[in-house]
């Protein structure tokens, strides 16, 4: 299941990550690609606030820490393989552990490694079209998220 959304502001685009995060209620990891400064981080902020992170929590980039963990309905781990050396380095964060957990993994730069590894997921690719408007293309691999791909195109009507 494939799903492309126009965003005209990054507001649309934290929306569109919220809708997505309201829709989640299994584990999940989203394999995330996109130039820099496309909206990778407010799309998950977004999905942060749909899985009901506190507001206490302020969700940012991980380039430095490569991954922050959020709690919320689902806990959110959010990775950023910006600066990631090598796959070696996957190991020391446990990220397989993670994705084989109970929360969400979104993963900003995925195409770094190799998304195949991670099993079943959602692809999001965020390419600018403007100075603020964007085409989030969507794609599940595996029958979890092309059914939640399914449930969110319906609430975009």
């Amino acid at each position: 299941m494939e799903l492309t959304v126009t965003t005209k502001s990054a507001a649309e685009t934290d929306r569109l990550g919220e809708l997505l995060g309201r829709s989640i209620f299994t584990p999940l990891v989203i394999a995330m690609s996109g130039d820099l400064g496309s909206g990778k981080t407010v799309f998950v902020q977004g999905l942060a606030r749909g899985l009901a992170v506190p507001d206490k929590y302020y969700v940012t980039s991980p380039s430095y820490t490569l991954i922050n963990a959020y709690p919320g309905r689902l806990p959110l781990y959010h990775a950023d393989f910006y600066r990631l050396a090598g796959e070696a380095d996957l190991e020391d964060l446990e990220l397989y552990d993670l994705v084989s957990g109970k929360g969400v993994v979104a993963i900003e730069w995925a195409e770094r490694i190799d998304v195949q590894n991670l099993g079943a997921h959602l692809a999001v690719r965020i390419e600018t079209t403007g100075e603020t408007s964007r085409v989030v293309y969507l794609s599940g691999t595996g029958q979890g998220s092309s059914d939640l791909l399914r449930g969110v195109k319906k609430k975009l009507r």
